[in-house]
Formats: C-alpha cells, sequence, structure tokens
C-alpha cells in the first residue's frame, strides 16, 4: 500500500512539473499604452522601460518583447488601441491612462480579456481607484501624490531663509505667485499644487497667490501662453511653481519675452519651480534661468513596470520576491517612486 501512495505520489509530482514547465516561456509579449510620446518626463519612463526589458530578460533568461502605442493625450484613441491588444492576447499590458477618470474602460476590456494589467505615473482618479486597481486585482507604480509639492515648498523655505530679499522683488514682506497646474482631476497634480503652498506657508514663508490655479494640461506651449497673459495681468508675480518642467520651461519662455529669466547677469529673474528634473530644466538650472526642479526618477518607474510585469507573469504575485527593493503601499496594491530635490547646489551631482 504504501509503496502505492509513493507511486501516486510521484507521478502526481511529475505531472504538475511537466504542467509547470509546458507554461514556463522563453519569449514574452508586453505592450504599453501611453498617454501621449511627447511628455517629456513620460519619455524618461519609456526608455527606462525599454532599457530595463533588456536588462531583466537578461536576468530571468527571457526575451520581453515590448511594443508601445501613443494615445497623443486622446482617451478615445487608447480605447481603439486597448480594443487591438484584446485581439491580439499579449502576455501582459502596462497602462499609462491617457483620461484619469475613464480606467474602467480598459479594466473592462482586459478583464474579459484575462490579459493581466498594471498602471503607472498618473492614478486613477479617487473615485475610482478602488475599482479600477484594487478590486480589478491590478496594481499601481507611481509617487507619494503630495511629495513634489512638499519639496517644492521645501526648497521656497531654504531660499526665503538664506536670502528672502532675491524673492520678494517688491519688498513687500510676501511671496506674490501663479500655480501652473497639470490637468483638472488628477490627484498628483492637485497634490502638487495644494502642498507645494501649503507647506511652504507651515514652514513660515508668507504667501500671496495672485490668480486661481492656471491649468496647462502639462504642456510647454499651453504655458508659455497663459503665462503671457498672467504676467501682462499680473507683473507683481515673483514665484511661479509649476506641476512639471514641460510647464516650467513655458513660463521662462514667456518671461523672456519681457527680458526676464534670461539667465543673463543683471537681467530681472522671479523664481520657477518645476517637477521631473527632465534635461531641459536641468540645463535651465544651470543656465539661471529656472530655479529649482524636484526630480521624478523615470529610469527607476521603468525599472518597476517591468520588475512588476514579470514577477506577475512568472509567480503570479505582484511584490513577492521584490521587498528588498521596493514597499508596499498600506492600499496593499502600489508601490511609490522616491522624488528628489534639484537645485542649483546639486544640479551637477
Amino acid at each position: 500500500m504504501k509503496k502505492l501512495v509513493a507511486l501516486v505520489l510521484a507521478l502526481v509530482l511529475a505531472l504538475t512539473c511537466t504542467a509547470v514547465f509546458a507554461e514556463s516561456k522563453s519569449e514574452y509579449d508586453v505592450r504599453v499604452l501611453v498617454w501621449k510620446f511627447d511628455d517629456a518626463y513620460g519619455s524618461s519612463v519609456r526608455q527606462g522601460m525599454e532599457k530595463w526589458a533588456e536588462k531583466v530578460g537578461e536576468e530571468l533568461g527571457v526575451k520581453i518583447k515590448l511594443t508601445m502605442y501613443d494615445a497623443a493625450d486622446d482617451m478615445a484613441k487608447q480605447i481603439e488601441q486597448a480594443t487591438i491588444l484584446v485581439g491580439d492576447k499579449p502576455d501582459f499590458v502596462i497602462i499609462n491612462l491617457a483620461e484619469v477618470a475613464s480606467g474602467q474602460t480598459l479594466v473592462d476590456m482586459f478583464k474579459e480579456a484575462n490579459i493581466p494589467f498594471l498602471f503607472y505615473n498618473k492614478p486613477p482618479t479617487p473615485e475610482t481607484y478602488d475599482s479600477v486597481v484594487k478590486e480589478s486585482g491590478a496594481f499601481f507604480v507611481g509617487t507619494l501624490a503630495r511629495e513634489a509639492g512638499d519639496m517644492q515648498g521645501e526648497i521656497l523655505y531654504d531660499l526665503w531663509t538664506a536670502d528672502a530679499s532675491k524673492i520678494d522683488l517688491n519688498g513687500d514682506g510676501k511671496v506674490q505667485f501663479v500655480e501652473f497646474e497639470g490637468e483638472p482631476n488628477n490627484d498628483e497634480a492637485i497634490a502638487r499644487s495644494t502642498y507645494s503652498q501649503e507647506t511652504a506657508e507651515k514652514l513660515g514663508v508668507p504667501m500671496e497667490m495672485v490668480d486661481e490655479w492656471i491649468v496647462a494640461n502639462w504642456d510647454t506651449a499651453q504655458a508659455q501662453e497663459k503665462m503671457l497673459a498672467e504676467w501682462a495681468a499680473h507683473r507683481e508675480i515673483e514665484l511661479v511653481f509649476a506641476n512639471n518642467d514641460q510647464m516650467a520651461t513655458g513660463v521662462i519662455a514667456a518671461l523672456n519675452q519681457s527680458g526676464y529669466n534670461t539667465g543673463n547677469a543683471g537681467d530681472p529673474a522671479i523664481t520657477v519651480i518645476g517637477v521631473d528634473a527632465v534635461d531641459e530644466a536641468i540645463e535651465a538650472i544651470k543656465a539661471g534661468k529656472m530655479t529649482a526642479t524636484v526630480k521624478q526618477d523615470g529610469d527607476a518607474m521603468g525599472e518597476a513596470n517591468i520588475r512588476f510585469a514579470m514577477n506577475w507573469l512568472q509567480n503570479g504575485k505582484w511584490i513577492e520576491g521584490l521587498e528588498s527593493k521596493y514597499t508596499l503601499n498600506e492600499d496593499g496594491c502600489s508601490v511609490f517612486i522616491p522624488y528628489a530635490k534639484i537645485t542649483i547646489e546639486n544640479v551637477n551631482d
């Protein structure tokens, strides 16, 4: 009897191993839905994914075939692209939402097709987050929404305490400022706009907002156009907080038309603080045109996207096995990539 039981167990084990090996793959088809290719920070994440798909593939002894789709900031186009993916049946889909309130549409499509997916960079709206990420069994790779805003406020405080006269150009004891917001209903944008001001005020910087948040949709050209109008109406502005560097460089381009923020010795300048630390912003800081930025690490986010996708594909787990590299958030379905302050003091590091 014992011999029979042992034989049965051995047979079961052999069949199990055969099933596992039958499911193992030497190549994985991973698709990426991107909100728009011409976003500077988004480009750094895409480059990171391409680099880490090769590196992680070598680590795992597999080939990761990565195909990316540009939605050009059009949710209808992204849904069309998702429809193509449903027909293609790739192994995994990595999603950068074109419209943060519309994630459920993609969830329904991929769940029905039994295609696993994760979201990155732009979180679904708070109203949809639970159903889109938690309840769908998906994952989100992002950043702590308020951290960038906190750091912008901290940078301003450091500048204020070092020499308030360089910020307070009119000498009235307050900082007149405007806030360029990435897009409406975006949790990241709202947090950056809220906490840049709130943190600076809590630290002791006297702030005066001269206008409502200015929505420029993360875009350089929109920010330039809107800053031209704002500057014409409010020449008392001494500071601009921008949710990203592309809007910050648009603001600087508008100021340049009045001879401000040129980087030339003796020319006037107001304080401009952005987010992302893209190459153009780094060069602007070095040239004296831009004051500071907050680094959002696109390479690290690209790596995380690939590692979590492959962990799910090979192990059926999101975080297990990656705990030494990433810290799971309290919601149990997301991780955050940390920010860092970039100023003239450390821009060359």
